[in-house]
């Protein structure tokens, strides 16, 4: 028997379920949205998106569907399903179908059934009567019930108004829908790491503004165009959401420091410049902190001192979510989300990196050195210079 044609996905979240009813309210409807803009960026059709206290609905045929539904930040799992009337004779005549499809010669079966919603009937009903009808319909296949570790699996779940039954469980992103949290500027340089800790708030809910901090002529542009390929990746995560990516010139900045100012300091003077660029852009842009793709210990700027260091008189939120994170375990993740090959494009390496840099800096010694040059006028000449881009339009 060819296998009914699944009509609907079923959508799952998790964190969404613990917040008060007006908090979830909110944040099922940016959900929505969000999955809606996912489904027409990948040209899938679709006839409704409808949602239900703990359920949201994409009423569609295409299988596709599922793969997007999937990438959705908020999305915990998914599953394409049939639907039938909440009545335990439509329940087991669709689950006797669906068996009929999927069970084969001597294979063991098992019905998952659940219900929600005022019924007459039980969840354990539910079970039963799914069981009786499905190892009826393929009775002359030898069928065995086993509900510890069946060879198929068939799940019925029974709402108030509607009926479902499947055999897959997609598992989803996760997180929290994208939008939700508010907006944080994120610094990516086009290495591996930073994108990663974009991708990880984003997957928090908070919308990214992605400023790339051009260093040239200490850097060229094989570095600029990895960053930009890291971006339009990152963007075919938030649909519905497009990045406004600044570049801002840095170049004159990191002059000033190597030729005024002690140089195995450079790298932490020029991290410093970099949060001092995103809190300007983050304050222009309403904004509520910096990310990074800092992992501690991972490179010499990164020691606790040295990162100590870096924020000294800088007062506003700076976000490492990668910060306890080893570097095969961030490498794992962008190969996941589709960023490391943009990452390891061949590219020229900062020609500012000293040979021997500091690993212990301490705060009174690089605000000390600070002083030789005008920092802030040196601010206020790279925000002058700021740009926005769109990483499409480079592709």
């Amino acid at each position: 028997m060819v296998r009914p044609t699944n009509d609907v996905i079923l959508v799952r979240y998790g964190e969404l379920a613990l917040k008060s009813r007006h908090v979830r309210n909110r944040y099922e409807k940016t959900l929505m949205s969000n999955i809606k803009s996912m489904l027409d960026a990948s040209g899938i059709d679709y006839d409704d998106l409808s949602r239900e206290w703990g359920r949201i609905y994409i009423h569609t045929t295409d299988p596709a569907a599922v793969g997007a539904a999937a990438r959705v930040f908020g999305v915990v799992s998914v599953s394409p399903a049939i639907t039938c009337e909440p009545t335990l004779e439509s329940a087991a005549s669709a689950a006797a179908d669906v068996g009929e499809s999927i069970i084969n010669e001597n294979e063991s079966f098992g019905i998952r059934a659940r219900r929600s919603g005022n019924h007459e009937f039980s969840s354990r009903d539910i079970g039963v009567a799914c069981g009786n009808a499905v190892f009826e319909r393929v009775e002359k296949r030898n069928p065995k019930v086993d509900l510890t570790t069946p060879d198929r699996e068939i799940m019925v779940e029974v709402r108030q108004n509607k009926g479902f039954v499947y055999t897959d469980v997609v598992n989803g992103t996760g997180g929290l829908p994208l939008g939700t949290q508010g907006k944080m500027v994120a610094l990516v340089s086009g290495g591996i790491d930073s994108p990663v800790a974009a991708w990880l708030m984003m997957k928090r809910g908070c919308e990214v503004i992605p400023v790339y901090v051009n260093n040239e002529p200490f850097s060229d542009d094989t570095m600029r165009q990895r960053a930009l390929g890291c971006l339009r990746v990152l963007q075919t995560w938030a649909p519905g959401h497009p990045f406004k990516a600044y570049e801002v010139p840095n170049g004159i900045s990191l002059d000033a420091f190597l030729s005024d100012c002690q140089r195995r300091y450079a790298c932490i003077f020029c991290r410093r410049m970099m949060y001092r660029i995103a809190a300007g852009i983050m304050e222009k842009e309403g904004a509520f902190g910096i990310i990074t793709g800092s992992s501690l210990g991972q490179v010499a700027s990164q020691t606790s001192e040295n990162m100590m260091a870096e924020t000294c008189g800088i007062h506003v939120p700076i976000y490492h979510p990668l910060i306890g994170l080893d570097k095969t375990e961030i490498i794992d993740i962008a190969r996941k989300i589709g960023t490391y090959d943009a990452s390891i494009r061949p590219a020229t390496c900062c020609t500012a990196v000293p040979e021997k840099p500091a690993t212990a800096a301490k705060c009174g010694e690089v605000c000390s050195e600070e002083d030789n040059i005008d920092v802030e006028e040196l601010l206020m000449g790279a925000l002058s210079g700021a740009k926005i881009i769109d990483p499409c339009e480079y592709s």
